[in-house]
Formats: C-alpha cells, sequence, structure tokens
C-alpha cells in the first residue's frame, strides 16, 4: 500500500493538509486570545454598570459580579477621571499588561504564542476601550490560567476538526488519483505486458484512449513504437525465410554451375576464334558464380566472408565488369568508359571488388535504360599515399528520395521500381570489409557518382 502511487500520494495528502491546517492554526488561536479577552472586558463593563446603577450594591453582590465577570477588580475612565468601580483581594502582583485599544496582528500573534508556552499562571492587566462609547478606557486584572486553558481547548479542537479534513480530502484525492492515474496508468502496463508475451501479434498494440492528455501522449508514443517494433519482427522473419530460401537456392545453383564448369573444358579447346575469344569470359563468369554461390551460402549462416587480400591489377576488374554489362545492354544507347591507368595495381579481394564495381555499374545501367535517354557509364581510379579511390560516374536521372534516405539499407533503398536494394547494401558491407569506404559523392538530374575508398595500411580510413 505505502510502495503504490495511490498510497504515497494519500500520505503526501494528509501531510500537506495538516501542514496548511498549522499555518491556519497560529492567526486562528491569536483571534481566539483576544476575543476571549475583549469577552472579558463586556463583562466586566456590564458588572460596572450595575453597581453604577445602584451604589447600595452589598460586598456579597459586588463579589458575585466580578465572580461572573471572571476578573480582580474593574476601572473605568470618564470624563477624564479614572475610577475603581469593582475591586476583590489580587493574589499576585500583575505581571503583564496587554492592550487591546489598536493591537497589531504581529503582536497578537505573538502574545499569543507566548501565552501557550507559558503554563505558570499570572495576573494579567487587559486594557480595552469600552462598548458603546461607554466611557474612554476600561481597565481589568484577570488570572492567566482560564485564558490559557480555553486556548489549549479551542487548539486541540482545531487540529481534530483538520485532521478530519485532512483525512476526508485524502481520501477523495486517494479515489480520483486512482480513477484518473493509477488504473490508466495499470491499463498500459497491462497493456505492455501482453503486448511482450507476443510482440508480433498487431491486435496486442496498445490503442490510445485515455482522457488525460499526458497518459493519452505516452499511449500514442508507446503504440507508435510497438506499431514499429512489430513492423521489424515481421521484416526480420521474411528476410530470416528469404534467406533461407536464397541458401537453398544457392546450393542448388551451385551444383548446375560446377557442372557447367566442366562442359567449359570442352568449349576451350575449340578452334572457333569467336569461341576461344569468349570462353575465357565464359569461365570467369561460371567461376564468379559458383564463388558467389558459396559466399551466400556463408552470409546465411553469418556474414560477408573475410576478403583475401591479394595484389592484382585494377584495369583487368574494371574490364571484365564493362563487358559484361555491354553484353547485358545490347543496345548503342549507352556508352561505357574507363580510366584506369594500365599499371594501377590495388590490395584487395578481386572477387569481392568485381562484386562491388559490377553492382555500381550495373545500377547506373538500369537507371539510365529506365529513364528511356541514352548516357554514359564511367569507371575512373587514381591513388595518393594513403588509399586507392574508385569512382562510379554515370549521367541517369539521379536517385530518387526514398533511395537517398535508405541508400544501403536492405530491402528499402531500391533505386528502381521492383528494386530490391540489396545491391548497394552488399557492396557498401563488402566495402567495410577491406576498411574502406562506400560514399554517394553527387546524385541530381545530371547523374550520379559513387566513391570507393580501399585504405593502402592496415587501419580503416
Amino acid at each position: 500500500m505505502l510502495n503504490s502511487l495511490s498510497g504515497r500520494f494519500l500520505i503526501l495528502t494528509v501531510i500537506f493538509v495538516m501542514l496548511a491546517e498549522v499555518l491556519i492554526f497560529v492567526p486562528s488561536i491569536a483571534r481566539f486570545r483576544e476575543d476571549f479577552l475583549r469577552d472579558r472586558l463586556e463583562r466586566a463593563q456590564i458588572a460596572s454598570l450595575a453597581l453604577l446603577a445602584d451604589d447600595m450594591l452589598t460586598s456579597e453582590l459586588e463579589a458575585e459580579l466580578l465572580e461572573n465577570a471572571e476578573v480582580f477588580n474593574v476601572v473605568l475612565r470618564r470624563d477624564e477621571m479614572r475610577q475603581l468601580v469593582l475591586s476583590s483581594p489580587i493574589p499576585h502582583p500583575i505581571e503583564l499588561t496587554v492592550d487591546l485599544r489598536d493591537p497589531g496582528a504581529f503582536e497578537l500573534i505573538r502574545d499569543a504564542m507566548r501565552r501557550l508556552g507559558k503554563p505558570q499562571p499570572e495576573v494579567i492587566r487587559v486594557i480595552g476601550a469600552p462598548v458603546r462609547d461607554a466611557g474612554l478606557l476600561i481597565e481589568v486584572a484577570m488570572d492567566s490560567a482560564p485564558l490559557r486553558a480555553a486556548m489549549i481547548d479551542y487548539g486541540v479542537r482545531i487540529l481534530a476538526l483538520s485532521a478530519v479534513i485532512s483525512i476526508f480530502t485524502a481520501v477523495l484525492l486517494f479515489v480520483a488519483v486512482r480513477l484518473l492515474l493509477v488504473v490508466p496508468i495499470k491499463g498500459v502496463v497491462g497493456s505492455m505486458q501482453r503486448y511482450a508475451s507476443a510482440p508480433e501479434d498487431a491486435r496486442r498494440i496498445i490503442k490510445p484512449t485515455a482522457s488525460v492528455r499526458e497518459l493519452r501522449e505516452a499511449e500514442e508514443a508507446l503504440n507508435q513504437l510497438q506499431t514499429e517494433l512489430t513492423q521489424a519482427l515481421k521484416q526480420k522473419e521474411r528476410l530470416a525465410q528469404l534467406g533461407g530460401a536464397v541458401a537453398k537456392v544457392s546450393h542448388d545453383l551451385r551444383n548446375i554451375l560446377t557442372s557447367a564448369q566442366l562442359f567449359t573444358d570442352r568449349i576451350e579447346s575449340s578452334e572457333d576464334p569467336l569461341v576461344r575469344r569468349m570462353a575465357p569470359k565464359l569461365v570467369n563468369s561460371i567461376r564468379r558464380a559458383v564463388s558467389l554461390c558459396e559466399s551466400t551460402l556463408a552470409f546465411g549462416k553469418a556474414e560477408e566472408p573475410a576478403p583475401t587480400l591479394t595484389l592484382f591489377q585494377l584495369i583487368d576488374i574494371v574490364s571484365d565488369v564493362l563487358d559484361s554489362e555491354r553484353l547485358a545492354d545490347g543496345s548503342d544507347d549507352i556508352s561505357f568508359a574507363e580510366d584506369i591507368p594500365s599499371m594501377m595495381t590495388v590490395r584487395a579481394d578481386p572477387e569481392q571488388l568485381f562484386r562491388v564495381v559490377s553492382n555500381l555499374v550495373r545500377n547506373a545501367r538500369q537507371a539510365i535504360v529506365n529513364s528511356g535517354q541514352p548516357g554514359e557509364i564511367n569507371v575512373s581510379a587514381h591513388e595518393d599515399e594513403d588509399a586507392w579511390w574508385i569512382e562510379i560516374a554515370d549521367t541517369g536521372p539521379g536517385l530518387p528520395p526514398k533511395a537517398r534516405e535508405y541508400l544501403f539499407t536492405p530491402f528499402q533503398g531500391g533505386a528502381r521500381k521492383g528494386g530490391s536494394g540489396l545491391g548497394l547494401a552488399i557492396a557498401a558491407e563488402l566495402v567495410r570489409g577491406h576498411g574502406g569506404t562506400l560514399e554517394l559523392k553527387k546524385t541530381d538530374e545530371t547523374g550520379t557518382v559513387f566513391a570507393i575508398c580501399l585504405p593502402k595500411g592496415d587501419g580503416a580510413v
């Protein structure tokens, strides 16, 4: 109970209400003391008027009047004359004088607190103005014990009433807090627990229903989070299923390509010049396809295999890529150009670098074909002291906004309709495996330029 939000709110409410009542109690007890003393002055004035009306009152009746007024003596000042009207023996000397003719608030509070804190009885003189202007001044001497007892009794009743009010208020606030906060919060927690048990079930996503603005904002934020998480889980499941299917297809395709690779040995022995010229490219293509299938199977288990770094001439890789794309294009609308130093040697995995350049050139070719306009693709390279730089530039229409936003995200960064977006994601991962970077340098209506940076040292660029 005490550890709950509503329980702590109940205790705090009681404490705060009691503090407020204490702040009210101090001026209240001061006002009560003032009213008590003024009442004694009025009683003494009435008793003195009875004596003034009949000078022949007996001493017994005079003592009775003083007892009813609860004072020891009464002094009236009328017509600038001070007159002792009623008197009786005073048990102690007068120790304090209280003037009620024009008291200040601070003075009343101070004297009231002082009286409560002083339990010893004493005789006090009280001075005030008579009611209905029946003289200039009235003065009485009285015992302080009845005053302090009355103040204590009044204070106890005030505190008891304050406790009842605070408890009643706290109970009302407790019920209100449970209805307005605790119950909706428990509903949100219950919804989170139900969703956590089956996050892939979209029916368990919370539906904002709270009427309190802050709680509704929390529910809306939770709704958005759960929706995105459910979608991500579904996409992950689809990717897992797709990965399994790709692994199976790659396994069978590898077997088929291995058989095809055996037939290429006979093709190489052909005397036909065209066949002899095309046979090495066919052999290389089949070998790369087999390597790609094996890499796909490895990827299905963990990730892209680490690159096997060797030194080779970049022009050979780029020429193979461009020759393959020229055959795939089969038209004269796209021109392919290369600006690679003939003796430029790079240190990388040749198979993985072929896949990177091939993905980028193929994307550029498909973008130009989809635009319906002729274009040009140029692969250039240069080196400096720290790295080798390869640029693939095209004169296509540029990348659409969605492709730029999810540039290297699988299944989201496709640049053309029907594209999966895997090409750039694979290329970026392969380049990162070399410790390098793949970045988009430019894309607009005049074309797109990608840059590959391969470090010469052991550290990443």
